[in-house]
């Protein structure tokens, strides 16, 4: 019974990329910012080799690293979450999804007002935790949905829980998700509720939900459970995927539950892939420009990182690798950033190695199929020997 984990780190860039400068992300390094903080502490991934990978400029390489490692390219054209898991399973996304530095344009609105029934408040990029602090009276009294973006191509609602019930929410955000499609199709819908006094101050709850696109075109994620293996998906995966190609999944609260939903399953027998998302990293502390909480976070997983070793099995593999960069130490921006990302591969029957640079994360979707026999149908070279 062979199993496969994949832990994305969210965000963990390791150094920009050679078109940074066209997203506006020269001179980005997420590692090198975390590696100044008082609190960055990784012992565990330096001895896998995390600082031996190519282009990382900080931190103490090891003579003997104990696992595999890379450094990955990002193919596709974009910086964001979906994009960057989507090249992960295998597709390589030509263009970016769209983006609303100025809004979204009337007739999106009109036909979102039009069949919710509720009126928008905002409709501008801004940031989720002010955005509430300045609409959310407003909404209160009007019932009028907080809607707003970002850098990434996401389609936002927020709304007080008392005001509009979370499932109502969600059902909005289904409405937004069934317009956003063609020319209009964001990465992401998602719903932002929020709680608090009239008045304020409002403080965002962990009912968020993402209603993402459904991938274009088969995913190392199809291909496995069409041969009949697991797709175990922890964390945020199953949004990003709209569900496609995953058989079983689990929610949750940030990294530590995250953490913890993984070692619970690696107590389990499965055959198959259990993929995991970490989103702490970015939602709490890249997009935040805090240096010292990132490097909390990377030093809790790194503490944790012996014990999930520990339930791995003889045929067992643990990869553990970023789908974009989010450099917290970029003061210019809180968006994600153009970064490479790292890649390790570790297991009691890996041979450690440098693989140097790699031209796209799809390697990885084909890594883990190339581990179950079955041959990729996308662009990506496997990264097992």
């Amino acid at each position: 019974m062979k199993r496969a984990v994949l832990i994305v780190l969210d965000s963990f860039g390791v150094g920009e990329m050679e078109d940074a400068a066209e997203y506006g992300d020269k001179g980005t390094n997420t590692i090198r910012s975390v590696a100044s903080s008082s609190y960055f502490n990784m012992p565990n991934m330096a001895q896998m080799g995390l600082f031996n990978i190519e282009g990382v400029d900080c931190g103490q390489r090891t003579a003997k690293p104990t696992a595999r490692i890379a450094r990955i390219k990002e193919a596709s054209k974009g910086k964001d979450t979906t994009i960057g898991h989507w090249e992960i399973a295998g597709i390589i996304s030509k263009k970016p999804l769209p983006v609303y530095p100025d809004g979204f344009p009337k007739e999106v609105l009109d036909e979102f007002s039009k069949r919710t029934g509720r009126g928008v408040l905002c409709n501008k990029p801004y940031s989720g935790t002010a955005v509430i602090q300045e609409y959310g009276d407003a909404h209160m009294k009007t019932g009028d949905l907080i809607v707003y973006t970002s850098a990434d191509s996401v389609f936002q609602i927020a709304a007080h829980e008392e005001v509009v019930p979370v499932e109502q929410l969600y059902e909005y955000c289904r409405i937004a998700r069934d317009i956003l499609q063609g020319e209009h199709g964001v990465g992401r819908v998602i719903a932002r509720p929020f709680i608090g006094p009239s008045g304020g101050p409002f403080t965002r709850t962990p009912h968020r939900h993402d209603f993402s696109l459904l991938p274009p075109s088969v995913t190392m994620l199809d291909q496995l459970s069409e041969s009949g293996k697991d797709v175990i998906a922890v964390g945020k995966i199953k949004d990003i995927f709209a569900g496609k190609g995953i058989t079983e999944a689990v929610y949750t609260s940030g990294n530590e539950e995250g953490i913890e939903r993984t070692l619970e399953y690696l107590d389990k027998d499965f055959e198959g892939l259990l993929f995991v998302n970490l989103v702490d990293f970015d939602m709490l502390y890249g997009h935040r420009n805090d240096i010292d909480g990132y490097a909390k976070a990377l030093a809790y997983f790194d503490g944790k990182l012996p014990e999930i070793c520990g339930k791995l099995r003889e045929d067992d593999i643990l990869m553990i690798t970023a789908d974009h960069g989010c450099d917290p130490g970029y003061t210019v921006s809180t968006d994600h950033s153009r970064e490479h990302t790292p890649f390790l591969l570790y297991g009691p029957k890996v041979i450690p190695g440098n693989l140097g640079t790699r031209a796209t994360f799809a390697d990885i979707g084909a890594t883990v199929l190339d581990y179950f026999h079955i041959k990729p149908e996308f662009s990506g070279t496997s990264m097992i020997s």
